[in-house]
């Protein structure tokens, strides 16, 4: 399975960290080492001093597929959720600045949180999805998927230019503004539409 993670595709979160707002998706892979299980505990990273949090909405795709036209991808997924992409920011600037790929700092074991899967339902609207993420039951992000700059079957179309996609592939596809750093014994707490899925402890 590949996770495959969509950059800067909420303006908002562009603008944040300084960063053009992209005229196509930004697509970088994480390996399926970084996936996180539910209930799984995240150890902080001993290369970083800035491990930061960004939640997304993940899709799991459901069917295999290449070239794939946006009118069809609704037919390649059936199960949401909410995750949390890890970054080692301080790791990630110190890269970016020297031109250099940001896997280092996005790839890591353990980077893709990823909470419960639930089913759409045959009707439901993909792009008007609320999500929230709490940090020690603070609110530190919502957003809802009618703001990304890619919607999640644009993204499917794009994506499946470049890698088939196959059954069990994850897509994580942005995160809001509001993104911000973690400490040890925080806990982070993810929501679509009202319904807690994911819970993440730091230690």
């Amino acid at each position: 399975m590949k996770i495959i993670c969509i950059g800067r595709n909420y303006s908002e979160h562009a603008k944040e960290l300084n960063n053009e707002v992209p005229s196509e998706p930004v697509i970088f892979l994480k390996p399926k080492s970084a996936l996180l299980l539910p209930e799984k505990p995240v150890y902080y990273p001993e290369f970083t001093d800035d491990l930061q949090y960004e939640c997304e909405v993940v899709v799991k795709i459901s069917k295999n597929g290449k070239f794939i036209q946006e009118k069809f991808a609704r037919k390649y997924y059936n199960d949401v959720s909410v995750g949390i992409d890890f970054t080692a920011r301080d790791l990630q600037q110190k890269l970016k600045s020297k031109g250099l790929p940001w896997e280092l700092a996005k790839a890591f074991d353990s980077s893709a949180a990823v909470g419960k899967f639930v089913t759409l339902a045959p009707d439901a609207n993909v792009q008007q999805m609320n999500f929230e993420l709490k940090l020690n039951d603070i609110t530190v992000q919502q957003g809802n998927t009618a703001d990304m700059l890619f919607g999640v079957n644009k993204i499917i179309e794009y994506v499946s230019k470049f890698f088939t996609l196959n059954i069990g592939d994850l897509i994580y596809t942005g995160t809001p503004a509001g993104v911000g750093p973690v400490a040890v014994y925080d806990k982070l707490t993810g929501f679509l539409n009202g319904e807690q899925l994911l819970e993440v402890d730091i230690r």
